[in-house]
């Protein structure tokens, strides 16, 4: 709603003094005759770089859906859809903008008339919490949320040196580059350097080639000032004599001008005069051309939960082993001549889920990151693995993300040799409650699978407690006390085994191991709510609720079994089959 909490809850909260004198309203309350959008342009020079304005076109279409309007049909409401996670979602908001002394308090256009950047504005703030936990993001958050890619960045001074290789294959993916020259005060915000570059300004890259001058391959590359006028002087610009050097066919290719604001210039200068450089790697179902090289994309989703799959990083080895794992099949390598090691180039990318909206509740970022294994010999081609706590321990990672960071996404490129390997994604920390979603993206076919763990049948004794065998009367008989004694010996047996440390209780990723010892390899989801009903708020398992555990688990399975006559794998309940089977017992262990 329109008041005070849409604002903020800190620094824009209700008592802050930035926030006195805010009053809402709509755009035909701010001036005679407002605009939704004034000009088509204006909207997609930001982004549309090598795509041309008919893709920027398709891509803000569905950001900033079309026939909406201030004179036609006009309501007082407009939406607008942003990617999260995933998906594309839907925000509807009404048009009361926060306003201070008649003026937009936050976005707004250069000519005063327009008003779709504000409206998309307040949308993106409804999406997230509030306008004040739009603050601290940053631009690869703003290209992924607007696009559905996966966006990567690079500190020019620092930069790989396949760079240039790689801005050439993100060129023939059709994919959204953006460079810029950092500003060390607010002072030299826009300000123009003595070759015409403009400070703490977003340019786009919309080509880089290798051509043949006087004898030596240089390399350029094209940048794009989306304002125009203002461009790069230095060499090879479009006035230096630098062209007449090299094949006048390449010449008129590279230099047959375009666009306004658009020049080319060596590649070492754009190292040494630009600071950062942002890939946004589109989907292809964004990419409808078949002009572009497409791909491929596979996405995973998951949890951390305390107790049982937030297990921190290698730096707790007793749980890392309990995070999710996912496993990955690169299948095919790369096709690029160029490169003679070969192998399969893929990016990664690890995004939290929804904290953002959590800031007013006290919470904010993990901090998080990912390792990657390769799948040992034995285990290859399987798909109902978890790797253990063992292999942990003697296992390096073959490579992982470049840190662990409290941003909304961790995203590293690699590239490896063909062949199957599992992404652990975990918080720094263990015992850190977050949802995630995992992105792969592969030059080639990929293929991928959650190995939470199966849930394969236990090998469960004949003796197992049977309710048939009970007279009635509620007591056990001879027989039933000593097949109930039996199994509390062998479970005292694996409970003393797994407490180590002789504490006479064990906690919940120690009860992952033990159940696994008695012949239960359970799914991360199972382990979840086996810690939510038997351990106490301290993640601690006595021996009582050990036992009452694995007694049910059994029931569970033997039940299972009977009603999987087929063989399967899966079941299907009603009325009749469960009453059967005493639906009581399902109800006791669920809640």
């Amino acid at each position: 709603p329109a008041g005070p909490t849409a604002l903020g809850y800190r620094e824009l909260g209700p008592s802050s003094y930035k926030t006195q004198g805010v009053v809402w309203r709509r755009p035909t309350e701010l001036c005679s005759c407002p605009q939704f959008i004034a000009s088509g342009a204006t909207r997609t020079d930001i982004c549309q770089g090598a795509l041309g304005k008919a893709q920027a076109q398709k891509i803000l279409a569905r950001v900033v859906p079309k026939d909406q309007s201030f004179q036609d049909k006009y309501a007082g409401i407009f939406h607008f859809q942003f990617w999260q996670y995933g998906e594309w979602v839907d925000v509807v908001v009404d048009d009361r903008l926060p306003t201070k002394n008649g003026e937009l308090l936050f976005v707004h256009s250069a000519e005063g008339s327009e008003f779709w950047s504000a409206l998309l504005e307040k949308a993106y703030a409804k999406l997230n919490g509030s306008y004040e936990s739009l603050s601290g993001g940053t631009t690869t958050e703003g290209f992924e949320d607007f696009t559905g890619g996966i966006a990567e960045w690079y500190e020019l001074q620092k930069a790989p040196p396949n760079l240039f290789r790689i801005i050439q294959k993100a060129l023939q993916k059709g994919s959204l580059l953006g460079c810029s020259i950092d500003i060390t005060s607010a002072a030299e915000t826009e300000a123009v350097t003595s070759q015409k570059l403009v400070k703490g300004h977003a340019y786009s890259v919309t080509g880089a080639e290798e051509v043949n001058f006087r004898g030596t391959m240089q390399k350029l590359i094209r940048i794009r000032n989306p304002w125009g006028e203002v461009e790069w002087t230095g060499k090879w610009n479009d006035n230096c004599p630098n062209w007449s050097g090299i094949d006048p066919e390449v010449r008129e290719r590279l230099t047959r001008r375009h666009e306004d604001g658009e020049f080319w210039m060596a590649f070492n200068d754009f190292l040494r005069h630009y600071s950062r450089l942002e890939i946004c790697n589109l989907t292809p179902d964004t990419l409808a051309s078949d002009r572009y090289k497409k791909w491929s994309l596979l996405k995973l989703d998951g949890n951390w939960r305390r107790g049982s799959t937030a297990g921190g990083c290698r730096n707790y080895p007793n749980t890392f082993w309990t995070n999710p794992q996912y496993l990955i099949k690169l299948e095919e390598e790369d096709e690029d001549p160029d490169d003679p090691e070969g192998g399969c180039t893929f990016l990664i990318g690890l995004i939290q889920k929804h904290r953002r909206k959590q800031r007013k509740m006290g919470e904010d970022m993990h901090t998080i990151g990912f390792a990657i294994y390769e799948v040992p010999p034995e285990f290859s081609g399987q798909t109902n693995i978890h790797l253990s706590k063992n292999f942990f321990l003697t296992n390096k990672a073959r490579e992982k993300s470049n840190t662990f960071i409290n941003l909304r996404e961790v995203l590293n490129r690699f590239k490896l040799p063909a062949g199957e390997y599992i992404i652990v994604p975990s918080t720094f920390e263990p015992n850190k409650n977050g949802d995630f979603c995992l992105r792969v993206f592969s030059e080639k076919n990929a293929d991928s699978t959650y190995v939470g763990g199966e849930t394969p049948f236990p090998s469960l004794q004949r003796d197992s407690l049977n309710s048939k065998k009970n007279d009635g009367s509620g007591k056990l008989g001879l027989k039933e006390f000593h097949t109930l004694w039996t199994k509390i010996q062998k479970y005292q047996k694996i409970y003393r085994e797994i407490d180590v440390d002789r504490s006479g209780t064990m906690n919940s990723y120690e009860m992952r191991r033990a159940l696994e010892t008695a012949g239960f390899k359970l799914n991360c989801r199972l382990h979840q709510i086996i810690v939510a009903r038997f351990a106490d708020e301290d993640l601690i398992i006595d021996f009582d609720n050990f036992v009452r555990c694995l007694i049910r688990l059994e029931t569970l399975f033997k039940m299972f079994r009977k009603l999987d006559t087929e063989k399967t794998g899966t079941i299907e309940l009603n009325l009749i089959n469960v009453s059967s089977f005493s639906s009581k017992i399902f109800v006791v262990f669920f809640f």
